[in-house]
């Protein structure tokens, strides 16, 4: 892994792209933090606030649904350089909102713009690794995650010097947008448009179960998060002290598995890597529901992590190599299956645990990630070739 970080800092061009994703998890990090407060200073209820949440996705939705268009004029780079850019200013403003109708405007604005963000950074991560023919988005989504693990601590920081969260986001926005500034040059170099404003057709069985298995790992990660420190607790009856150590776990293992995905994915290919990864999450949810003591249910989620943590930047590249296909609506197609799963995930969730349970509610994650196995077994856009050696001319059906 060490290996990998130190070659993926040392290139300045693949290096902007990866604080794009860390400038992402930074931002939202200080936000999932900001919340509480949030929902005080303005009023909401748990019901109120939940509902108002959706806005982000729905900002999303729309992103997806503009994004053929956008890019079909505006070329990747000129939009990343003023995009992230944009959601500083807008987390500075939703974290510090005066009240609840800025934001609402706040949170669909950012829920669209990262859509569109999204879309230009994964194509252009794609596009560079063919050129360089080297993988490394596996080390960008692990800039994410690492960003995501930064921020929640700095937050805890903070608010142990009593610096309230709207001030959080004033001084890491302000850093941020230095950071941005400095990399601007870096990122205007990618003047190319990446949509031919073709029509979005009609997908596959085969872009569907691409689709699917991304909605699968999404849920998966959105139910570690919502429910693993309620199942720690009122289930394992677990001490105050170790509630949060599953998703800590979890996450642990997640930003570990990505910094050093890409020497994994090039070695094994990408079917093998989202195989085997759905089946090791498959078996981490089969521990957290049946062992009976806490540390081995952590164990759990942290098989969890493992195994989810390779598997969407294998399925990004895959979006973005389908014939007949453009980066854009491969990137569209997958990222609406996984925008349904981290949504509708942990309320589902919550329906069968209010009749079942909650150990039998989770049980659903392990049939969903059997069926991502087999999913991604049957798939013709997930292969095993490994990846070419730099002297070999590339061959992009290693992806």
């Amino acid at each position: 892994m060490i290996t990998n970080i130190s070659s993926f800092i040392r290139n300045r061009a693949i290096l902007a792209l990866g604080l794009l994703y860390a400038t992402n998890g930074l931002l939202l990090g200080i936000f999932f933090s900001s919340l509480p407060g949030i929902k005080q200073r303005l009023g909401f209820d748990d019901g109120s606030l939940g509902l108002s949440l959706f806005l982000s996705p729905a900002g999303a939705i729309t992103g997806m649904l503009l994004s053929t268009r956008v890019f079909s004029k505006v070329p990747a780079g000129k939009w990343m350089a003023a995009g992230y850019m944009a959601l500083c200013f807008l987390m500075m403003v939703q974290v510090n909102a005066p009240n609840r109708i800025i934001f609402w405007i706040c949170l669909y604005c950012y829920g669209l713009i990262s859509f569109l963000n999204g879309v230009s950074v994964n194509t252009t991560v794609n596009k560079m690794e063919k050129d360089q023919n080297r993988l490394f988005m596996s080390t960008c989504h692990g800039m994410y995650s690492l960003g995501g693990a930064v921020s929640t601590g700095l937050a805890a920081v903070f608010f142990a010097f009593h610096l309230a969260s709207g001030w959080q986001i004033l001084l890491l926005a302000v850093v941020l947008l230095c950071v941005l500034m400095g990399n601007r040059k870096h990122l205007l170099v990618h003047s190319e448009l990446i949509h031919s404003r073709s029509g979005i057709k009609l997908p596959s069985f085969t872009i569907l179960g691409i689709s699917f298995i991304c909605l699968v790992t999404f849920m998966a990660e959105g139910c570690v998060a919502d429910w693993s420190a309620i199942y720690l607790k009122e289930v394992m009856h677990s001490p105050a002290a170790f509630i949060g150590l599953g998703y800590t776990g979890f996450a642990i293992a997640m930003t570990l598995g990505r910094l050093n995905g890409d020497s994994i994915i090039s070695r094994m290919g990408g079917k093998r890597i989202v195989v085997f990864g759905s089946l090791m999450a498959a078996t981490g949810f089969t521990l957290v529901v049946t062992a009976p003591y806490i540390a081995v249910v952590i164990v759990g989620y942290i098989l969890v992590g493992l195994g989810c943590s390779c598997i969407v930047p294998v399925l990004f590249t895959a979006s973005a190599n389908i014939p007949g296909v453009s980066m854009v609506e491969g990137y569209a197609m997958i990222t609406t299956g996984g925008l349904i799963g981290f949504l509708t995930g942990p309320s589902v969730i919550g329906f069968i645990s209010k009749h079942a349970g909650l150990s039998k509610a989770l049980s659903l994650l392990i049939l969903m990630a059997l069926l991502a196995a087999f999913a991604a077994w049957r798939n013709k856009f997930l292969v095993n070739i490994k990846k070419a050696e730099p002297e070999l001319e590339y061959d992009e059906t290693i992806y």
